[in-house]
């Protein structure tokens, strides 16, 4: 906020400076998301103020929309997040999966029930409050609950068990093996791809064969992504020329590689260079 403080400023970035300044945050889809639907608003010449028009901006779904919708302009819509359905899984006894297309289909349409005439906001920050504070996912405060005389879960001792989540599929793990090649003091890097997990940031050079006269200078790295977990090996390589590097990597300045986004995985191997 402070380098683009207005939409206007943010629209007129590139790609490479917004990736760079969210670097290490992660979640790198939403530093694009922002991104693009900075330049939808550029476009419209303003916020949107429906629920549709809202949706229609770049990585804004239900729940996004429904924040905006009722905190910024009071819209009639619900906002359904972890917190919300928690309460009213155990409140209402419901035992459909949260995590499913029916599930979520009735927690909205109970929630959008439940709001009060004219105070959709106070009612969905207030509802979020109450699961983040008082009805917690583990030891929720039951003892000094004002809703325990009508609770479901509460009565049926199963608060413990609800929301119900449908089991997901399995964490996958991957293995990496990274390079930095240095070469008079020049390194080599590329972008990833559209639609990789690192989208449109930097990294060294990725393989599977690792060089004569590598260095190891770390070993079984582990980094955990929301579907996945990574083990990564990290090598520095001093050829006496320069490689031979698969055509989508480019050669930059040392020095300049702080101007490159790159994804947390990578500063942990810029750290250790450093080191």
């Amino acid at each position: 906020m402070k380098r683009w403080p207005t939409v206007e400023a943010l629209a007129q970035a590139s790609e490479d400076e917004v990736l760079r300044e969210w670097q290490g945050l992660g979640y790198y889809s939403r530093a694009r998301n922002l991104h693009e639907a900075a330049k939808q608003i550029v476009e419209m010449g303003g916020f949107p103020m429906t629920l549709e028009g809202i949706k229609r901006l770049k990585g804004v779904g239900d729940y996004t929309a429904a924040a905006i919708g009722s905190i910024a302009f009071n819209l009639p819509a619900a906002v359904v997040d972890g917190n919300v359905y928690r309460v009213l899984a155990r409140h209402y006894g419901i035992e459909t999966p949260i995590n499913t297309t029916e599930g979520k289909k009735e927690f909205t349409a109970l929630a959008n029930s439940l709001l009060p005439a004219n105070e959709a906001s106070a009612f969905n920050q207030a509802m979020m409050d109450f699961g983040a504070i008082q009805c917690t996912p583990v030891n929720p405060q039951c003892t000094v609950c004002p809703l325990q005389e009508t609770c479901v879960a509460l009565h049926d001792g199963k608060t413990a068990s609800l929301p119900v989540k449908r089991k997901t599929l399995k964490v996958q793990e991957r293995h990496l093996v990274y390079i930095y090649v240095r070469h008079q003091g020049m390194t080599a890097i590329h972008r990833r791809a559209a639609g990789d997990i690192w989208q449109g940031l930097y990294e060294p050079w990725l393989t599977e064969t690792v060089p004569s006269g590598a260095i190891l200078l770390r070993q079984g790295v582990k980094h955990v992504l929301t579907h996945r977990i990574l083990y990564a090996d990290f090598y520095l390589w001093e050829p006496a020329e320069q490689p031979q590097l698969p055509d989508d990597y480019f050669w930059i300045p040392e020095a300049d590689i702080d101007q490159y986004g790159v994804p947390r995985l990578i500063e942990l191997l810029l750290e250790e260079l450093n080191r």
